[in-house]
């Protein structure tokens, strides 16, 4: 359910029936033609079918959610919950309020109804007076029949979700999503109390503990992509590169305007919202010794000539697929020496990351081999404390002391959330297998901030991160990202090559 906006009492529209039938008359006829169905729906479907399995015989609730004010009238853009949008295929801006029921049928299997409010008639007094839903204010919606042709699904009015939805609740199982609305869980909660034998909390919690397995199932069945899924990611990276290449084409300008943390931020959301969506996630625009800050979204620093910059971005196309890339850029076009010592590092570290991405290999192996690089080189330059080595450090019980300099992990899932599959749990996540079909980042990187001591002074504000999102195939590995020049060398020539276009 959408928030609740703030009305003003100091705004008024007509209301006259005169006026309200002035409105609702001579528009032309609404657009002719079929809805085409949707290039994603035989795998929508294909999805569903896969939950349908899984949960035989029970009700299935899955909301899109609803709209957030940003403030007083005004709501932030609709996104749809990430289990919506994957078993439904409606991405960008599609559908508040709606939900999506997968209702049992007998003889086995799912009927996948979608619940949603259609498109209201211009005689309505949506139509012109709601500011928020109707047509006048914020353009038409699909009708019942539109949505359906699209989906390949069952389309009702919202209206009719209540009654359907607690349609012999004594009877039957019933799981929800439950952050996908919370409004909504609550009060499907209130009718499966009603209709419980006891109020004991011990059964509250279980059914808590049944939609939590619910939405943990639609959470880790992201985890392997379908074709589909595959070319939607291939669209946000090749996207993503677009506006990286902005990016550095303006560098000079970031300098020259100062602020150029906002300016660099500003050339790639202008990309990403031309190129897809918008950003997949606040953009990390993070020059100089900002870059060592791991979640730098302020992104109100100075870009300066002879720093380096990390900017860690991704385009998230109209599916909401996102992309997840990460460069770090000489802004002057050039490594200085030691930057360059701390770039060819990381750079060694992330591609033995890399090599690690292949089937049969644990998800945690990609973390392992790039960490070890890393632990080789801090040992090499003398920071790790006296007495330990490699191995010792590497020791998750009693040593890990290189995480003073590389705090994150290496790998993440990747897909319609930028940190795809967060519900799995760890042995369906750090400890198991990698599989044809997933899609994860390798990301590892060095922190060297300007007020640590242990660092040698030249390399003190210095810090480098390299990301590129990778395929698992069938022998191997496909890097996604990897038109995007990796090498400190490649990088200097990629930054020389845009500046002259």
């Amino acid at each position: 359910m959408s928030e609740e906006q703030h009305k003003a009492e100091h705004r008024s529209r007509p209301d006259s029936p005169a006026f309200r039938a002035f409105v609702a008359a001579d528009w032309a006829p609404r657009r002719a033609g079929t809805t085409e169905p949707s290039p994603v729906t035989p795998y929508a479907a294909q999805r569903r079918a896969a939950v349908s399995a899984a949960f035989p015989g029970e009700r299935l609730v899955i909301p899109a959610g609803g709209l957030k004010v940003r403030s007083n009238d005004c709501d932030y853009v609709f996104r749809p919950h990430s289990a919506f949008a994957h078993l439904t295929g409606l991405g960008a801006d599609r559908e508040p309020d709606a939900v999506l029921v997968l209702e049992p049928i007998e003889g086995g299997g799912h009927e996948a109804v979608l619940f949603f409010r259609p498109l209201a008639g211009r005689d309505t007094e949506e139509f012109f007076g709601d500011s928020r839903y109707g047509e006048f204010w914020v353009g038409a919606r699909p009708s019942l029949a539109d949505l359906e042709a699209e989906l390949g699904l069952t389309a009702r009015h919202i209206d009719e979700f209540k009654d359907a939805v607690a349609k012999d609740a004594g009877h039957i199982g019933i799981r929800i999503v439950r952050d996908a609305d919370r409004d909504l869980t609550a009060d499907l909660d209130e009718v499966r109390a009603d209709v419980r034998e006891t109020d004991e909390a011990s059964e509250s919690a279980a059914q808590a503990e049944a939609d939590e397995e619910l939405a943990r199932f639609l959470s880790v069945m992201r985890m392997v992509k379908d074709e589909w899924e595959v070319e939607e990611m291939r669209k946000a990276v090749n996207a993503t590169a677009v506006g990286f290449e902005a990016v550095i084409a303006d560098l000079p300008e970031a300098v020259a305007r100062g602020r150029g943390e906002r300016w660099v931020e500003g050339v790639f959301g202008l990309h990403a919202r031309h190129q897809g969506n918008g950003v997949g996630y606040d953009s990390i625009c993070a020059s100089g010794d900002h870059a060592n800050t791991l979640h730098w979204i302020k992104n109100t620093g100075d870009v300066k000539d002879g720093d380096l910059i990390l900017l860690d971005a991704g385009v998230e196309v109209d599916s909401l697929f996102t992309a997840d890339i990460t460069r770090t850029l000489p802004v002057g076009g050039e490594f200085s020496e030691a930057q360059r010592k701390v770039y060819d590092a990381v750079h060694a570290a992330a591609d033995a990351g890399m090599a690690a991405v292949k089937p049969g290999n644990k998800f945690s192996d990609v973390h392992d081999a790039a960490i070890r690089v890393i632990a080789e080189h801090l040992h090499e330059w003398g920071l790790l404390p006296e007495g330990v080595d490699v191995e010792a450090t590497l020791d998750k019980e009693t040593g890990q002391y290189h995480r003073r300099w590389m705090v994150h992990g290496t790998s993440h899932h990747l897909g319609i959330d930028v940190h795809d599959c967060a519900l799995a749990r760890r042995e369906e996540y750090m400890d198991a297998e990698l599989k044809p079909g997933m899609i994860l980042t390798v990301e590892p990187g060095l922190y060297f901030k300007a007020d640590d001591l242990l660092v040698p002074e030249e390399m003190r504000g210095i810090g480098v991160r390299i990301e590129d999102d990778v395929l698992v195939t069938e022998d191997g590995h496909e890097n996604l990202s990897a038109g995007m020049p990796r090498s400190s060398a490649d990088v200097e020539a990629w930054i020389a090559r845009v500046q002259q276009r």
